[in-house]
């Protein structure tokens, strides 16, 4: 806190400044409105998708079925492996415009996409390599589908209700906890996502992926403006906490808990 109120870099020592960094932040820095506004969006793609994506594996795993153990460490295996830099290389190579994706395409007689060139598409492709990583978020759904007791599905088929309607009625109140928890925990890491747009795009195409993570990173390390970072940072921080501070207190109306109340 204290550093972002002065010019602090790594060739000199640190004088204060006020709220000059938060000035320039606000009023003069166009790249400031231009990575806020990728990182809702990817944050807006990302989060979503992986809970959604999660959930529907951990309801498969859930399943009775031969050999299960392999399938649960084959579906975790991706969030060990997706933040590291070799994958992120791998990505880029499988959509570049000659890449693995772009030669599926031309076998069913489909032209090749700029996947990563494209301002419009560079975003989303970016934002599938977090969605690949749903383990983690997996295995809690998974925990918590294991929690909610027989009997309610037993009671509800008695009843005639199908599968769909179970789903929506027993299902999806019983992990909401957890559905509460997920989208805190993963929206925090995307608001952070940095190895991404930093392996696969550098930030570009037009800086479409120029993800928040990314600027603080540049202005610390490569223009050597910590105190610029460091106030970039807490504005990063005061949004994560107020967003948190807004889901918390929509779960009053959402989230069930097995005592048969809603969160207090």
């Amino acid at each position: 806190m204290y550093y972002s109120f002065t010019d602090l870099s790594m060739l000199k020592t640190p004088n204060w400044i006020g709220i000059a960094n938060f000035q320039e932040i606000f009023t003069y820095d166009r790249d400031f409105r231009k990575s806020l506004m990728a990182t809702c969006i990817y944050v807006i793609i990302s989060v979503p998708l992986k809970l959604l994506f999660a959930l529907f594996i951990a309801m498969l795993l859930n399943m009775k079925l031969k050999g299960i153990g392999l399938f649960k460490t084959l579906f975790y295996l991706p969030s060990i492996l997706g933040g590291s830099v070799g994958i992120a290389i791998l990505w880029r190579f499988l959509f570049a415009r000659e890449g693995f994706v772009n030669l599926l395409l031309s076998k069913v007689g489909l032209s090749a996409i700029d996947w990563l060139g494209s301002p419009k598409l560079a975003l989303p492709t970016v934002s599938l390599l977090a969605v690949w990583q749903f383990g983690s978020s997996m295995i809690l759904f998974l925990a918590a589908l294991k929690q909610i007791p027989k009997e309610l599905y037993e009671a509800a088929m008695v009843d005639g209700s199908g599968r769909v309607r179970m789903f929506f009625r027993i299902t999806v109140p019983m992990i909401t906890p957890i559905i509460l928890f997920n989208i805190i925990m993963q929206m925090i890491n995307a608001f952070q996502e940095f190895s991404a747009p930093f392996l696969i795009t550098q930030g570009g195409p037009l800086k479409a992926t120029y993800l928040y993570g990314l600027m603080v990173y540049e202005n610390a390390f490569t223009y050597l403006k910590m105190g610029y970072a460091s106030a970039l940072s807490w504005i990063l921080f005061v949004i994560m906490m107020a967003l948190t501070f807004l889901i918390f207190k929509s779960s009053k109306g959402w989230v069930f808990y097995q005592d048969g109340g809603m969160e207090s």
